[in-house]
């Protein structure tokens, strides 16, 4: 008995992280959009604007260091968050295909494979951001350890 409501309260816990999983891919894209845009903005204006001003090797150290931990945090939480929006529906759904109820199959499938592109999108944008990124700061810092 307590065997099958362990399971039972395991299902029902799983199935109500569905929304906040989505929720969080949303947000997580989201912030992926507004890093991509930092980013163009920081390519054009302030990677100028410190490397003309000389501005101190530990206060960029720290700027960067920032900037880069949270590009890096989105690259790996995005498919981490598509993985759960996929495995998450497939359990209900095959459960309905047990009981010939195809179009709850395909909900559950369709939920699944969009959660799965929208995580590795977010991967790979916040990927592409991180490694732009750290190129563009390790060329700054090297001029501004050459001007020290």
């Amino acid at each position: 008995m307590l065997h099958g409501f362990t399971l039972g309260a395991l299902h029902q816990l799983v199935n109500w992280l569905l929304y906040p999983v989505v929720i969080a891919l949303g947000l997580a894209l989201l912030a992926t959009l507004w890093e991509l845009g930092i980013a163009l903005a920081e390519r054009r204006r302030l990677l100028s604007r410190i490397d003309s001003d000389g501005i101190a090797t530990a206060d960029f150290e720290r700027y960067a260091l920032k900037r880069l931990e949270r590009a890096d945090l989105l690259a790996r939480t995005g498919p981490i968050l598509g993985l759960m929006g996929t495995l998450i529906p497939l359990g209900p759904g095959l459960m309905t295909l047990g009981n010939g109820d195809i179009t709850l199959l395909a909900t559950a499938l369709t939920v699944a494979f969009d959660t799965t592109v929208l995580g590795l999108l977010i991967g790979l944008l916040a990927y592409i951001i991180s490694r732009v990124r750290r190129r563009w700061y390790d060329t700054v810092w090297q001029r501004l350890e050459a001007s020290s």
